[in-house]
């Protein structure tokens, strides 16, 4: 039902403008998700929607937002879907904020999203937004909006993935441990990672982007080879010696992707294995694959994304491989800043976009001040009571809310309450 209202008689309108909307949110059903019910998309889903669910499913990702492909409903007050959130904005631009609304036009410059992750996501990264112009520009089919999306990923559960590529020590140790990418790639141009140092910057990238390339652009017959030559030594090592992190993962990930040449190719980045509450962002043109586990996951609007291994979806090898920015070195962890009580912060160095995680225990009680950009509402655990000058109701597990921006909101749970907002960049909204 809607958010009951409280409206005084004198600043009726402005005192609507600020009431909550509750959402109804758009689910994909991508085959690396999490069947049924062991998948919170699922179980927030089935919370948040009338519609009859399928149990025997994938529920990868829930998105909450603006986008076209998975758009979020305002409901309506018998609890049906009505306009979408994108086209209320367009009739209450003030919702945005100023500073938001010059910045980003008639739009939220964020999409938010719950992850459930049984399998591997596909090797992939997303381009800058000169590149995303390019590309949408020549495949509109592929690249359905012209937006860069840099991103973040908070765990919920245990979670893993793939980022960015290992340092220069240890990239040297996978060339003399990994004989089968020397193979691939050649002994002259695997040698030339022992000839560099860390400190010649441009003089790595270039060494590293062309082996990478040679090796994600090896010829299926060829990977097929090396990687049963690579699953049948790591076999046999196992016998006689534990194998490292890295080397299981990669067992696992031929079971799932047979033949993949991004098997191989996980030899080169960081394997990050996340415990709850970490997070892990991304830049544009940053090599990735999610691997594993639950998230809460927030991007600038966007749903460009360039692929090259470890999925049956489209491959855009040389496109990958040209955009990246070989970067070398662990990614940065975000263990979150605590702003008040019971309130985590989450700040990405992206403008558009930040995440609060709300641990309200049982009869405790707080408050998002306002600010003057919007936010959307997650609540994953519990019941309690949200309060604004504009309306008051109950929230659960599976409510999704949007906040226009200048909301202040207070919170009382009456079980223990965990709740998430995603809010356009603090540092942007309050710089000169």
């Amino acid at each position: 039902m809607e958010i009951a209202t409280v409206v005084k008689a004198n600043g009726g309108c402005e005192a609507d403008r600020r009431r909550l909307r509750r959402l109804r949110c758009s689910v994909k059903d991508y085959d690396w998700g999490k069947i049924g019910s062991d998948s919170l998309v699922y179980r927030v889903y089935a919370a948040n929607s009338d519609d009859q669910i399928d149990s025997t499913r994938p529920y990868a990702e829930l998105w909450m937002g603006t986008h076209e492909s998975g758009p979020s409903y305002l409901e309506d007050a018998d609890g049906s879907n009505g306009v979408t959130l994108r086209s209320w904005i367009a009739e209450n631009p003030k919702s945005l904020g100023n500073r938001v609304l010059e910045k980003w036009g008639c739009d939220l410059p964020f999409l938010f999203k719950v992850l459930s992750v049984a399998r591997a996501l596909s090797i992939q990264a997303h381009p800058d937004k000169k590149l995303a112009k390019k590309m949408h520009k020549a495949h509109p089919n592929l690249y359905r909006d012209d937006n860069h999306k840099p991103e973040m990923a908070l765990a919920y559960t245990q979670f893993e993935a793939l980022c960015g590529f290992i340092p220069l020590q240890e990239l040297k140790s996978v060339i003399r441990a990994i004989p089968e990418i020397e193979e691939l790639v050649g002994s002259e141009e695997a040698n030339q990672v022992f000839c560099i140092s860390e400190h010649d910057e441009e003089k790595l990238k270039s060494v590293v982007r062309t082996i990478f390339t040679l090796l994600m652009s090896a010829d299926p017959d060829t990977t097929k080879k090396i990687v049963f030559k690579l699953k049948r030594r790591l076999h046999m090592e196992s016998q006689e010696r534990q194998l490292t992190d890295k080397e299981r993962l990669v067992l696992k990930l031929e079971k799932q992707y047979p033949n993949d040449i991004g098997v191989i190719s996980t030899f080169f980045f960081n394997y990050v294995k996340l415990n709850p509450g970490e997070a892990l962002y991304l830049g544009a043109n940053e090599p990735h694959a999610y691997l594993f586990g639950e998230c809460i996951e927030v991007m600038a609007t966007s749903d460009n994304v360039v692929r090259a291994g470890l999925t049956s979806k489209p491959l855009d090898i040389q496109s990958l491989c040209s955009m990246l920015t070989y970067k070398l070195g662990y990614p940065e962890i975000l263990k979150g800043s605590r702003i008040r009580p019971y309130i985590t912060r989450y700040l990405p160095p992206f403008e558009e976009f930040e995440v609060d995680l709300c641990d309200l225990p049982s009869g405790a009680s707080t408050v998002f001040p306002s600010v003057p950009g919007p936010s959307l509402l997650l609540v994953l655990q519990g019941e309690g009571r949200m309060s604004t000058e504009a309306s008051a109701d109950g929230i659960s597990m599976g409510d999704v809310l949007f906040v226009p921006a200048d909301t202040e909101i207070h919170l009382r749970s009456s079980t223990d309450l965990k709740l998430y907002r995603a809010g356009v960049n603090s540092r942007f909204l309050y710089s000169l």
